[in-house]
């Protein structure tokens, strides 16, 4: 006779169901200079998407970002951002696309690092069970969570590159005025030198 499932059993079957209507995608790419790329995810009405993204790396650390709808329109856009955030909800079925431009720079090359998460719609709010309506609520707020931990770990990095690169340029400005100072005093010494040196005429 087989066992009953258990109320545990139960809830991380519930809890595993809730989460997969939410997608996750993390991606790490370099935009050249005077170029944009854009991606694009298919949507149906209601579903909601959220794009977060930072400038890691390149120039004044700032990029132009926008989100259209499958017709064209543009639901948000961001001019010279180093980060930011678009939220929308779909009001439309098909190919919503989000770009990142670098056009307005000659000569930086811009890593960006940028999340895309969002919830796929499900009919029947109306009768979900408090517990699930809770575990969609907590499912979400995590990947904020996760979000915001991304976002500090590259705002890390950018501010450790460039300490790193201020730390390089005192240590060599530091050996360059060694070199000015000591060559100051051999020509001291030498001018000294020969300054008290006795020359005979024959």
């Amino acid at each position: 006779m087989p066992r009953p499932y258990t109320p545990s059993f139960l809830f991380s079957c519930l809890t595993f169901a809730l989460i997969l209507p939410t997608f996750v995608l993390a991606h790490l790419i370099e935009i050249p200079a005077g170029k944009k790329e854009c991606f694009f995810e298919d949507l149906h009405v209601h579903d909601k998407m959220t794009v977060t993204y930072q400038v890691g790396d390149g120039g004044h650390l700032d990029i132009d970002f926008w989100l259209s709808d499958p017709t064209g329109k543009v639901l948000g856009k961001q001019i010279r951002q180093s980060t930011g955030q678009i939220a929308i909800t779909a009001e439309k079925d098909g190919r919503h696309e989000y770009c990142f431009s670098n056009q307005m720079s000659a000569i930086a090359d811009k890593t960006v690092s940028f999340n895309v998460h969002g919830v796929i719609y499900v009919s029947g709010d109306d009768v979900v069970a408090p517990i699930e309506r809770e575990i969609r609520r907590l499912a979400s707020g995590w990947v904020s969570v996760k979000d915001e931990q991304e976002y500090i770990v590259v705002r890390e990095r950018a501010h450790r590159n460039t300490a790193e690169s201020t730390n390089a340029r005192v240590k060599w400005w530091s050996v360059l005025q060694a070199i000015v100072l000591f060559s100051v005093v051999a020509w001291q010494i030498y001018y000294l030198k020969s300054f008290f040196e006795a020359k005979r005429v024959i």
